[in-house]
């Protein structure tokens, strides 16, 4: 059980929560995320740990609210309790000096990529952050990784702010622009991520991305977290988060990332109709 510290909202759909869990803030390192489930009745929902606050014994997630479980963890307020908060989980970023790296965030996954870029810069790499959004109002820690790396470029589908585009556009254009680029690393919707691999892969630039399929218990013991890398059946919770992005099977992951599509709606709904 962990109690919720501190909250604020980043914009209307993103919230930025701390949670006391002092074990898992002990052991917890970039790259790796926990487990949370609300109550008894809650589903279990996997979420990316953004920082760690090893003295006050917790740690920070962003989440965005999509369906039932974060809009139930959303609505949560200071001083109230999450019934379970397993982790740490996953492999880490592992923190070795590539060079020149581009760590892209689309949408919520710049909470995502923001630890393994702190990660990569302090390993001694160059590090370009494209935050992408659909409009302004969307873009989150533009400030925070302004601070951290080296270079920031921002986009919009809108154009309201930035690059009028999205992450990938940007990326081409620093292709061609710097020409040399070691390593690249997303996170974001699966067909962000598909596309950026796709855009990296006629240069030979090694990509690494975070995936996010559906997960229950995060120990490798359900397989519903499966998918499959260069041809070989994985299981994100254990043997990732983190894969070569050029050996992934895209179309199955989003395929899978659809199959209970209709269920969470009704879920929504009924919850939405029951609350007050």
């Amino acid at each position: 059980m962990g109690n919720v510290i501190s909250k604020k909202r980043l914009c209307r759909n993103v919230v930025w929560m701390e949670i006391k869990a002092e074990r898992v803030a002990a052991k917890a390192k970039p790259g790796q995320f926990v487990i949370v489930r609300v109550d008894e009745k809650g589903e279990r929902v996997p979420l990316t740990i953004f920082q760690r606050n090893l003295d006050r014994g917790t740690v920070e997630l962003i989440f965005q609210e999509v369906g039932k479980t974060t809009l139930k963890l959303g609505r949560l307020n200071v001083g109230d309790s999450i019934l379970d908060i397993v982790g740490p989980l996953g492999k880490p970023v592992q923190e070795r000096h590539y060079g020149s790296v581009a760590v892209i965030g689309g949408g919520v996954g710049a909470a995502e990529a923001y630890p393994v870029a702190q990660a990569l810069k302090k390993a001694g790499n160059h590090v370009t952050a494209i935050l992408g959004a659909r409009s302004a109002d969307l873009l989150i820690l533009e400030e925070e990784f302004k601070v951290l790396a080296d270079e920031v470029y921002l986009t919009t589908d809108d154009g309201s702010k930035g690059l009028k585009g999205t992450v990938v556009d940007a990326l081409k254009d620093l292709i061609t622009q710097r020409g040399k680029i070691d390593l690249v690393y997303a996170v974001g919707p699966a067909v962000m991520m598909k596309a950026v691999s796709e855009a990296t892969k006629p240069h030979g630039i090694r990509t690494l991305v975070s995936l996010n399929p559906i997960m229950v218990d995060g120990t490798g013991m359900c397989g519903s977290c499966r998918v499959s890398v260069g041809g070989e059946t994985k299981l994100t919770c254990v043997d990732g988060p983190e894969f070569d992005g050029h050996e992934v099977d895209f179309e199955q992951l989003m395929a899978r990332q659809r199959m209970y599509l209709e269920a969470e709606k009704k879920a929504l709904q009924r919850f939405l109709e029951e609350s007050p």
